[in-house]
């Protein structure tokens, strides 16, 4: 066990001082973390990951446990510690005129809640699925409506091992240490998002969490201390309603914060959060940006009524160029207008960027450096919508349908699905990988899946 630590100390100092040099923002995480959303190095890849290919209800199947209430945050994973958000109904108003409203809604593909919400975060232990702790956030109803495919409880919790901190949106920012104790709460007032729900997640850099408050009103950028919950500074956005998450990249000793809006995409300086560069926006902005070697990648696109993908956009900006106006500038290196995704989230691993084609099971696999397509789109067998984000591992991709199907590919140039892998549930949370485990959150359940001869968490 000694020695097996310490190859594993060696292998992950080798792996850390390769993505410093690389240009990637890398947490002070090991193999066994999953701090914040879509990873430790914030591009969907668990670079010392290796899950199972292969599980089913009866197969690989640690342990798996009912999750209260309703939510699509995806889980993150410290230690001996698994965080999942949720919304737990306390109680319902209804009525029949109650019902016709909420039913023209749903047509519209909106609706609105008269629930009475508990809106909680959840420390669950990694060897037997046990709720070890539970905090209430805050108990209300909401303002106003959300997409009839999403959730009150979307955005995904960040933590370094010191503080947890569990954003509700319009309910609010909340932070505890591990143990569960309440250290600040940060309330921001209402979202309005037109009846379509709230979403982005808060990142987490050294001392302070970076929110994207973006909607219908007054929006801006703001870093607060990680400890108190003190603003550090604030910065007014000209900008309307988007779900992306902000991302932290450091890259020729410089730490900018890139997001992704209908307006624009910018970058900030982290230190005091003076706009740096902008360019062109991504209509209705949900997919989150990823970075790697000194460029970020910032993809997206508006779904139309018939399900297809109109506006869509990709730009790869250079970090080193990227200042001003990135289209006069010349910092955008390639860009798309085609094949793009919707919800999810591209994954970036090895130079190649995977991403699908709106919300559907069509995968495209490009050089990062260059654009120059490798493959696709090529269609997913048996995947028909995906909200989730693909998540690479040990030379794997995953990718997860909304209809419980988790289709494992093959990275690299050559497109090769290895395994079929199906649950009992639905999944649009993404999946976390932690080690030699992947912990997948669907619409009831939270599975753990690692191998059966597996000795558990470190």
């Amino acid at each position: 066990m000694g020695l097996r630590l310490r190859l594993a100390g060696w292998a992950f100092g080798i792996w850390l001082a390769a993505a410093t040099v690389a240009g990637q923002t890398v947490p002070p995480a090991g193999e066994a973390e999953w701090p914040q959303w879509r990873g430790p190095l914030a591009t969907g890849v668990a670079p010392l990951g290796d899950p199972p290919a292969r599980w089913s209800e009866t197969e690989n199947v640690r342990w798996k446990i009912e999750i209260p209430g309703h939510g699509h945050a995806s889980p993150i994973v410290w230690g001996d510690r698994v965080f999942v958000l949720t919304a737990v109904p306390v109680s319902h108003r209804d009525s029949a005129r109650d019902g016709l409203r909420a039913g023209r809604r749903f047509v519209l593909g909106r609706m609105r809640s008269d629930e009475l919400l508990r809106f909680a975060l959840l420390a669950i232990d990694r060897h037997s699925g046990r709720v070890v702790w539970e905090r209430t956030a805050v108990t209300a109803r909401p303002h106003e409506g959300r997409h009839n495919a999403g959730s009150w409880a979307s955005s995904s919790p960040v933590t370094d091992g010191d503080v947890v901190c569990a954003f509700f949106g319009s309910r609010g920012l909340h932070c505890h240490d591990l143990d569960g104790n309440p250290l600040w709460r940060r309330d921001f007032g209402d979202m309005r998002m037109l009846d379509f729900g709230e979403g982005a997640s808060p990142a987490l850099h050294g001392e302070w969490i970076v929110l994207a408050w973006d909607h219908e009103g007054r929006s801006f950028i703001a870093a607060l201390d990680k400890t108190t919950g003190a603003e550090r500074w604030r910065t007014e956005r000209d900008e309307r309603r988007s779900w992306a998450t902000p991302l932290v990249v450091e890259h020729a000793g410089l730490t900018q914060v890139i997001t992704s809006a209908a307006r624009a995409v910018r970058g900030y300086d982290f230190e005091t959060g003076a706009l740096l560069w902008e360019g062109p926006g991504i209509p209705d902005p949900v997919s989150s940006p990823v970075a790697a070697s000194g460029v970020a990648y910032l993809m997206g696109g508006r779904l139309s009524l018939t399900g297809l993908v109109t506006g869509s956009r990709l730009h790869a900006v250079d970090l080193s160029a990227a200042r001003g106006d990135i289209v006069e500038g010349g910092a955008v290196i390639w860009s798309l207008d085609r094949d793009t995704p919707r919800v999810p989230s591209p994954a970036l691993h090895e130079g190649i960027l995977y991403f699908t084609k709106a919300n559907a099971g069509i995968l495209s696999a490009r050089e990062a450096a260059t654009g120059r397509r490798i493959y696709g789109p090529v269609r997913l067998p048996g995947v028909r919508e995906i909200f989730a984000s693909p998540v690479v591992a040990s030379g794997r991709l995953y990718v997860t349908s909304r209809e419980g199907l988790t289709l494992v590919i093959g990275t690299g140039p050559d497109f090769e699905v290895l395994a079929r892998n199906r649950l009992d549930d639905g999944f649009d949370a993404s999946a976390a990988v932690a080690g030699d485990e992947i912990y997948l959150r669907g619409q009831r359940y939270l599975y753990r899946i690692s191998e059966e001869a597996a000795s558990g968490c470190m």
